[in-house]
């Protein structure tokens, strides 16, 4: 197969250094990777396989050629830089929320509407990392029957915040243990031994941003814009995976065991059958599916079930999601 020339931008973020791992474990074919960042960054080094690439600084003439562009930077990177790229032809796939309400772009996770990439040659949007491993688990119930309600509460770790996150989840755990005085930096109160109901900003309603991004993500992937979801989004002292409990209320009653047999055979999932066992943030760690369990019928909907699912926000919930849709695109 011929190999594909590669531009990752945000080399450097907690995302971007996954997007290059997993772009290397996944043996994506690529003739040329470059990769850039601000200008901060500009000379330090990303390690590709047993290569040390240096990142240069983001400017159009020297990603141009590319034939496909991640885009793991702010929205306004991806405003500025990957309408003119796409133009020219390259496959632009942005991890940002810039692009992804846009009805003229297609957002995409493999397992549930790969279909949408069909003819696809211009900018892709991956989800939110929370949204993702929702709907690869909501999917086959969706088959099963019409989703009428979906009712989430995601525990999400530090990591989707970014590198400085990790860093002061540590620290402020070390300063706590150590009996000393804890001052935030990144997050507003303290993360450590704490959990903050408060993930991106507050809008008149009361919700925030990452639980509308929930809400309106789904129904565009679903292509259910009148589906009914609430969310409430936490933020944990965990560095990497989030956790979410999920109640799901179908048209029509499902039998519990043909939810089972539907979760453990659908793409992407791993289930936990068996009453009792269950997913946890420190297992799911490093890997790429999304990890289902604690499935029972719901006592408080009509036609209802609950279920727990975790997994890796770096991964599926954004590198490895991204990569799969340039697999699909270039017929991997």
């Amino acid at each position: 197969m011929a190999g594909y020339k590669v531009a990752v931008v945000g080399a450097t973020g907690a995302v971007g250094r996954t997007v290059v791992r997993v772009l290397r474990e996944r043996e994506f074919p690529i003739s040329e990777l470059r990769l850039f960042a601000t200008s901060r960054s500009a000379g330090s080094t990303v390690q590709y396989g047993d290569v040390q690439v240096e990142v240069m600084e983001m400017k159009m003439g020297d990603i141009a050629g590319a034939d496909f562009a991640f885009f793991c930077a702010t929205g306004d990177v991806s405003k500025e830089f990957a309408p003119g790229l796409a133009s020219s032809g390259t496959v632009v796939i942005d991890k940002s929320s810039f692009f992804r309400m846009s009805p003229s772009v297609p957002l995409v996770v493999p397992e549930v509407n790969r279909h949408q990439l069909a003819g696809q040659r211009g900018i892709v949007a991956s989800p939110n990392c929370s949204t993702i491993q929702l709907v690869v688990a909501m999917k086959p119930i969706h088959e099963m029957s019409r989703i009428k309600r979906l009712v989430v509460s995601s525990y999400q770790s530090v990591s989707g915040t970014g590198l400085d996150a990790i860093e002061e989840l540590i620290s402020q755990s070390k300063t706590s243990l150590d009996g000393g005085i804890v001052s935030p930096r990144v997050y507003p109160r303290q993360i450590a031994f704490n959990v903050l109901p408060h993930i991106d900003s507050f809008d008149p309603s009361g919700y925030t941003g990452e639980e509308m991004k929930m809400v309106n993500e789904t129904r565009k992937i679903f292509d259910e814009p009148g589906m009914r979801i609430t969310a409430t989004t936490v933020r944990v002292p965990v560095i990497h995976c989030h956790s979410e409990a999920v109640t799901v209320e179908t048209e029509a009653p499902l039998d519990l065991d043909g939810v089972l047999d539907s979760l453990g055979s659908a793409a992407g999932v791993v289930l936990a059958r068996e009453p009792g066992s269950y997913h946890t943030a420190v297992e799911c760690s490093g890997r790429d599916e999304v990890f289902v369990s604690r499935v029972r019928k719901d006592l408080a909907f009509d036609n209802g079930i609950s279920m727990w699912v975790v997994a890796d926000n770096l991964r599926k919930g954004a590198a490895t999601n991204a990569v799969q849709i340039a697999e699909c695109l270039a017929g991997s």
